[in-house]
């Protein structure tokens, strides 16, 4: 199958043979064509299978059709986007937008506009006056737009939700809603997702009409074009110690190098730095202008490693990245899926190294059951781990290391009783089966009274009657009280605590309460908290707007 045999108009097949593609991927080609008709698509398929392409080129297809049918939007006066694509972080938006630039570079007159947070408004609010074909936005800096009437939304044809599920899971469920709202009911809405389980599923049945399911790949693929190893490091400055190594290695042609933190990556970035590599970080917290070089550096192959966390393993598509390496886990094992895929494309091998610790175990594990593929180990000679290998139980969800029959389905936790272990005869009277004579063996044994308390009288709010003559003693004065001022140890005097320190910095004094400056927020005095007050643990005047989110 060609890309002309999907019935593409020929501006597009030729900028698409001018790119370098002959042959469209599965994706590609199960999607085109009803996305051509207008069906709604809720699309899964895996990271560098093309899937920009599969709705980059349908929506460009419709931008054509409509100018060939003389509904020009200067001739009717509509402002707006046609095509509105949501995407979950400005990397990924970005590369969206170079495919729409890329794959209609022959489309006359084609407007494509990014708006993503990070970079400041003017160019933004300048892009978005008049007409706009293709609209790539990420949701929280689009809603800033809308709220403030910039961004007209009413004449969007097609709406594109790409890595819902990433979306979902960085907290933009209610800023979807909200667009959708803005947008016209009759319009086609395509969903590309990793999976539609759970919220990502029951928001495509609230976004979607009648949708055509395109399942091409999952997370389940063996990745063939990708090894993956796993080496097992005993502390830092032993995982330190191999990532230079691979870092050395002549067969290196650019690597990425995946930290958990953004702090993490800025003081691995400087260390490589200083080791002589040509390198940069790359996270959220960097503004876009400088993320922009350090992608172009990459992409131009000034940068020989790049250092950064999840927020690029789905926004960077650079063929030369021969390793990834996962020196911090990620937080969620689909992320592992996406971070091996910055590697191994447009057919190209590559290799993806996992360094990991013991503490790792359990993230390993589910990263194995997720992809249901167990990461060969490996060693590097000189470098081995003291420790040994860690081992890997199928049948605990912790991925521990106790084994036996799952928590509630046997006699005993964790496993089959051990030998020589016996409960013993359970003690009388605890937890005695309900059996016959139950009802009567319960009324003996509240019959009689406890040795020592009267029988209750009638209508007595006292429990067991009166004290017994003698029996109790009254408590001497400065004895422990209940109404005292908190001192909980028995038969102390009242005024001295036995867990008193004496009085100076940070200690406290006679009367309970704690020094100026401990105890509130940050910066605020104990004289100025509006909570409990320092007297008998009374709470004071509530002040004007405390503890309000």
């Amino acid at each position: 199958m060609t890309f002309a045999s999907l019935g593409l108009h020929d501006a597009l097949t030729r900028a698409v043979s001018d790119a370098g593609y002959e042959n469209p991927t599965e994706v590609q080609a199960r999607a085109i064509p009803p996305a051509m008709e207008g069906r709604d698509l809720r699309v899964s398929s895996s990271t560098g299978s093309g899937k920009t392409a599969s709705f980059v080129l349908p929506a460009l297809e419709r931008i054509l059709a409509a100018r060939g049918d003389n509904t020009k939007r200067r001739d009717k006066g509509m402002t707006g986007p046609r095509v509105l694509v949501l995407a979950p972080t400005r990397e990924l938006a970005q590369q969206v937008a170079k495919a729409a630039t890329d794959y209609g570079r022959h489309v006359q007159g084609l407007r494509v506009v990014t708006v993503v947070g990070g970079v400041p408004y003017g160019a933004q609010l300048k892009a978005l006056r008049g007409p706009v074909d293709i609209l790539i936005a990420t949701p929280g800096r689009l809603i800033d737009h809308v709220q403030s009437g910039k961004a007209l939304l009413q004449h969007v044809e097609m709406l594109v939700l790409d890595e819902a599920d990433r979306m979902l899971d960085m907290g933009f469920i209610d800023d979807i809603n909200f667009i959708a709202s803005q947008l016209p009911e009759q319009r086609q809405t395509v969903m590309y997702s990793a999976t539609f389980a759970g919220h990502v599923g029951r928001l495509a049945d609230e976004l979607l009409r009648d949708p055509l399911s395109v399942d091409v790949a999952s997370h389940t693929d063996t990745h063939e074009n990708i090894e993956q190893r796993l080496h097992w490091a005993d502390d830092l400055t032993h995982k330190n110690a191999l990532l230079d190594h691979l870092l050395t290695g002549r067969e290196v042609e650019q690597a990425v190098v995946f930290t958990s933190t953004q702090i993490d990556a800025d003081r691995l970035a400087d260390r490589l730095g200083e080791m002589g590599h040509s390198v940069a970080a790359l996270h959220g917290g960097m503004p876009q202008g400088r993320r922009n070089r350090v992608l172009n550096g990459l992409r131009n192959r000034q940068l020989r490693v790049l250092v950064a966390t999840d927020v690029a393993a789905r926004g960077i598509d650079v063929p030369t990245i021969s390793h990834v390496i996962n020196f911090g886990l990620p937080m969620k094992a689909e992320d592992y899926v996406h971070r091996i895929g910055r590697t191994g494309r447009a057919g190209r091998s590559g290799l993806a190294v996992t360094l990991a610790e013991r503490r790792d175990v359990v993230m390993i594990k589910r990263i194995q059951q997720f992809t249901t593929q167990t990461i060969p180990v490996a060693t590097v000679e000189g470098l081995e781990p003291r420790q040994p290998e860690p081992r890997i139980y199928p049948g605990r969800p912790d991925g521990g290391s106790r084994g036996g029959k799952p928590f509630g389905k046997g006699k005993s936790f964790g496993g089959p009783r051990r030998e020589g272990f016996d409960r013993g005869p359970r003690r009388e009277g605890g937890f005695q089966p309900r059996g016959e004579g139950f009802e009567s063996q319960r009324g003996e044994r509240f019959a009689a009274p406890r040795e020592g308390f009267a029988p209750r009288p009638e209508g007595s709010g006292h429990f067991g009657g009166p004290r017994p003559e003698g029996r109790f003693e009254r408590r001497p004065e400065g004895a422990f009280s209940r109404q005292g001022d908190g001192n909980r140890h028995h038969g102390a005097p009242r005024d001295r605590s036995p867990f008193e320190r004496p009085q100076g910095p940070g200690g406290f004094d006679r009367s309970g309460e704690r020094p100026a400056g401990r105890g509130g927020r940050f910066g605020e005095r104990q004289g100025d908290r509006g909570g409990f007050s320092a007297e008998r643990g009374s709470r004071g005047p509530r002040r004007d707007g405390d503890w309000e989110r």
